[in-house]
């Protein structure tokens, strides 16, 4: 079988695993394995909403035939917190204080009931993960959409477990108390130790944090045992005389679902894997979806759309009464920004959890105003450079520094902040995969210069990339940089202020990869050739 439950040698158990593992053999602890339990729990559970949604082949998904969408809302917490994450290794992290914490939380939970629930991550038998959550009572809500995001324990995915690839590395536990409060810690702590594969998870309400918090323990794994880690979505085009497969990696809001669930108005036969995890084989290609489940802002699909009819749970989202007097979600963001909603694995009428064929093309989504709307990259270095620099603009919402240019970007490497690593295996293993043939794209999904980038426009760009009609030239004197030549999206370097904000966003890349040289010790920083790929940009300009 894949990972390992028991113990086999000194090296798979740490300090904080055989702390974090104990709490689990408590008597005060009782399994909860099946969507269908935890469903019957979680509408009992108090501030529960049961809504007159029913949702679309529940026995299919492990839930009773009846089952309606649950809503549950947190407090003033409506997403992830990343200032309360600590990872085992970092300079600033203390481990013998932080164990003693950890085992005072879990001391304390002795008087409540908890939860011990299981499930996999990775959907194939060349990589699952076994995952184990505990969790206390009245916290059913947390419970139900870990086992409907991730694959709950049936027959059939424990045949698959059992016969899978073994890897030496030991089964994922999470311990998670969301009421644990700390006068040193006012927004709650995630701890990890991705060595151990445990994670802690204390005063975090928030659903969000327990799927990434697992998620970020399995891409470690993953990155462990040969795998590139994705944050983003994959695609394949049936088309007639071939198969297109794409990757889109981006941050929140850069339209990452968007184009993964774009149907094209029917123009072609597509395959989804995800739109939000998946990993990526170095020696054959493949990829590997690690969760059955989709995690997505309701923004997107006001109610009546089409799509809702997938939802299964929702978190941060308001409610109301349709005209017949049924209990319907408010999917828009009026209640506080950032509803979020699990939906099945059912949205994508033609899902795989594994595409054999290799990627053809990455495309990092960027909200660069100084780029077009779409640019092609063709050095292997610089290509893993741009999406260890991938980058977003500043929101109008944020609060500033003063002296903090309002303009610079916002960089977070290959969209995922998730990471446990450092920053170069994942840049080394890009490079690798575009060494290998894929290609490299950068599709600026926000303005440029002002001007809007509408969805419709960077479909049709997709569209025209994937049927092999997208027709790029040479840009300006950049000998690794080529645009597709779009009417009113045209960069010019003859405008003296275009220039100067095109040489500054270059210039944020080259600060933030020496700044990775530097910060943690020298953990995340890049290859000398990545320095060097930003160089080459900038002085051919």
């Amino acid at each position: 079988m894949s990972t390992i439950g028991f113990f086999r040698s000194k090296e798979l158990i740490s300090q904080i695993r055989t702390t974090v593992e104990t709490a689990f053999y408590r008597n005060n602890v009782e399994r909860l394995d099946t969507p269908s339990a935890a469903y019957e729990l979680a509408a009992r559970s108090p501030g529960t909403v049961i809504t007159d949604l029913p949702i679309y082949q529940p026995e299919q998904l492990g839930l009773p035939k009846d089952s309606r969408v649950l809503l549950f809302n947190d407090g003033a917490v409506k997403g992830r917190c990343a200032a309360a994450r600590r990872i085992v290794g970092e300079p600033e992290v203390n481990l013998e204080d932080y164990a003693a914490k950890i085992r005072e939380a879990i001391y304390h939970v002795r008087y409540r009931k908890m939860y011990h629930l299981q499930a996999y991550a990775g959907l194939d038998h060349d990589f699952m993960v076994k995952l184990h959550l505990l969790l206390p009572e009245n916290h059913e809500n947390i419970a139900l959409s870990w086992l409907l995001n991730f694959q709950y324990m049936n027959q059939y995915y424990n045949k698959m477990y059992r016969d899978s690839r073994e890897l030496e590395e030991a089964d994922i536990y999470v311990f998670s108390d969301p009421d644990w409060t700390h006068p040193g810690h006012p927004l709650g702590l995630t701890f990890f130790d991705p060595a151990s594969n445990v994670a802690v998870l204390l005063g975090m309400r928030y659903f969000g944090e327990h799927k990434k918090g697992t998620l970020t323990l399995s891409w470690g794994t993953a990155n462990r045992n040969g795998y590139a880690c994705c944050h983003g979505g994959l695609k394949r085009y049936n088309l007639e005389n071939k198969k297109y497969v794409a990757a889109v990696f981006g941050l929140s809001g850069s339209g990452k679902s968007t184009i993964t669930h774009a149907k094209h108005s029917g123009k072609y036969d597509v395959t989804v894997l995800h739109d939000d995890a998946f990993i990526i084989n170095l020696e054959n290609g493949s990829s590997i979806a690690l969760e059955p489940a989709y995690f997505d802002k309701t923004q997107d699909y006001p109610m009546g759309c089409a799509d809702n009819k997938y939802i299964l749970t929702a978190q941060n989202t308001g409610a109301t009464l349709d005209q017949e007097g049924k209990i319907v979600l408010v999917t828009e963001d009026i209640r506080n920004g950032n509803g979020r909603a699990v939906k099945s694995r059912l949205w994508s009428p033609n899902r795989v959890d594994k595409i054999e064929e290799k990627v053809d093309a990455i495309f990092w989504l960027m909200k660069d105003p100084t780029l077009p709307p779409v640019v092609k990259v063709k050095g292997h270095s610089l290509a893993a450079t741009l999406g260890a620099t991938l980058a977003t603009k500043r929101t109008s919402a944020e609060r500033l520094s003063k002296g903090v240019d309002p303009n610079a970007l916002v960089v977070e490497p290959y969209a995922n902040p998730f990471r446990t690593y450092p920053l170069k295996d994942d840049y080394t293993k890009f490079k690798t995969i575009f060494a290998q043939g894929t290609e490299c794209y950068i599709l600026n999904t926000g303005d440029f210069m002002g001007k809007n980038i509408p969805p419709s426009l960077t479909l049709s760009i997709i569209e025209a990339i994937i049927v092999g009609q997208g027709e790029f030239k040479k840009w300006a004197d950049f000998s690794e940089l080529e645009i597709m030549e779009i009417k009113d999206y045209r960069p010019d370097f003859s405008d003296q202020q275009y220039q100067e904000q095109f040489k500054a966003r270059l210039n944020d890349r080259l600060e933030f990869i020496k700044t990775k040289a530097i910060e943690r010790g020298g953990f995340d920083q890049l290859p000398a050739d990545s320095l060097a790929a930003v160089k080459l940009v900038l002085a051919e300009i």
